[in-house]
């Protein structure tokens, strides 16, 4: 099922109930303000900025009434495609960010990004499950899933939602919790932004004063040994312990190598526990190190962009011949591969599970910058599942699902969108109504 749209009388007509509606932030092809939003392709008609759910309740009303094509941004962080004679609906401006230390909990407007909330908590010793990158917002990510470094200890971030508030197609005003709504509840920690449009949410954060982490390079000819060594000890690690492998052909001066990137939960000592027996094998670094930091320090430890993804049941030996060799090679449209060991948390939610996200119990999975060919030849061992947050195809999004859990999501989106209005995203069309 795609949108129902009615027929546009005139932007003009459509322009003057906008501004008749909101307060202002209503920007045209012409405004200054329109021309410095760069977070998007495509040429929207309106870019409505809102600053209160009453004015996200009053932009969908407008694109419903006069059948605008409408997508939502919740702070930018990422290139979207806006609706050409569309509106865009930004949610940017509601950024508030407020901390409860004593009950250990978040609440946040749909504009603020991780950078924010960790500020706010670190002088209580407390952190979020923010991912690799401080800039990326809350919303998109936690609604995604949400994979943090410590989510072998606690989970994805969604899993530590407490509740969200949200506008409806309809433009009903509508709060999940696990008590309230519960099936829209289910839904949105990890559906993606199928429901309606975020205006706050708040979540659990976590005794962290201190981490022991980073990232160091070693060469290349130790990559075989550390990829087997995580194959054949990665249900040993303790779930304090996050690691990621990455194989780079630019990995320093020297050309390929092997990056070690780990953040462990619980401070220096176990830290170092840890990391030994991996240390013990990939040998002296060539550069870089670990140490005791800061929460606000682990997004130094970077991240791999990845243009490919895919879930791994095992990683086996032909399998690591094969992703060592893809660095040494001139030929091979490889740039970089992020082994990332999940597993702990991840792997073990509570009974029944808080939310859809799906192929939990894969001990692995690769983040590729690499070229389609290349992709597609790492991509053949693989399970063929993916992961919301990583998933580019939006062809593919049920790929991120068990086929219950995709089931269940369709049914819940044709209770709170039943025609779709909030469909240029990883898409999860409703069930279609009888009749």
């Amino acid at each position: 099922m795609t949108a129902q749209t009615l027929p546009l009388t005139t932007p003009a007509d459509a322009l003057r109930a906008l501004r008749a509606r909101l307060a202002g932030s209503v920007y045209v092809p012409g405004d200054a303000e329109y021309a410095g939003k760069e977070s998007y392709r495509g040429a929207p008609a309106f870019v409505v900025e809102a600053a209160t759910p009453a004015e996200v309740r009053s932009a969908l009303g407008v694109a419903r009434e006069y059948g605008l094509p409408l997508t939502v941004q919740s702070t930018g962080h990422g290139t979207i495609v806006a609706p050409t004679g569309g509106l865009l609906l930004r949610t940017s401006r509601m950024a508030r960010v407020l901390v409860d230390p004593d009950r250990r909990i978040a609440r946040v407007g749909a504009g603020a990004r991780w950078s924010e909330v960790i500020a706010a908590a670190e002088p209580f010793g407390l952190a979020p499950l923010s991912g690799d990158t401080p800039s990326v917002g809350v919303v998109g990510y936690t609604l995604g899933g949400g994979l943090s470094w410590l989510s072998r200890r606690y989970g994805f971030a969604a899993d530590s939602l407490l509740r969200i508030d949200l506008v409806t197609a309809d433009g009903r005003y509508v709060t999940a919790t696990e008590h309230r709504n519960p099936d829209l509840f289910w839904a949105v920690r990890g559906g993606g932004g199928n429901f309606g449009v975020v205006t706050s949410l708040e979540f659990r954060l976590y005794h962290v004063p201190e981490v022991y982490g980073g990232s160091a390079v070693f060469p290349i000819e130790r990559a075989a040994a550390a990829l087997t060594f995580l194959a054949e000890h990665g249900e040993e690690l303790p779930d304090a312990l996050s690691l990621s492998l990455v194989v780079a052909r630019n990995a320093g001066e020297d050309g390929p190598g092997l990056i070690v990137r780990a953040v462990h939960a619980d401070g220096a000592d176990a830290g170092e526990r840890a990391l030994r027996p991996l240390l013990d094998i990939v040998g002296a670094p060539v550069s870089g190190g670990f140490r005791p930091m800061r929460y606000s320090e682990v997004s130094g430890i970077g991240g791999t962009p990845p243009r490919g993804f895919a879930m791994y049941d095992r990683l086996s030996p032909e399998l690591v011949e094969r992703v060592v060799g893809s660095v040494t090679r001139p030929d091979s449209g490889v740039s970089a591969l992020e082994i990332k060991h999940w597993g702990g948390a991840i792997a073990w939610p509570t009974d029944p599970a808080p939310g859809p996200v799906s192929h939990r119990d894969v001990p692995f999975v690769m983040k590729l910058d690499a070229s389609p060919h290349a992709v597609a030849d790492l991509t053949r061992y693989a399970t063929g599942h993916s992961y919301l947050n990583f998933l580019s195809d939006t062809t593919r999004t049920a790929r991120a699902y068990t086929e219950d859990n995709y089931r269940r999501l369709r049914g819940v989106k044709a209770a709170y969108d039943p025609d779709n209005m909030f469909h240029r995203n990883h898409n999860i069309p409703p069930v279609l109504r009888a009749g």
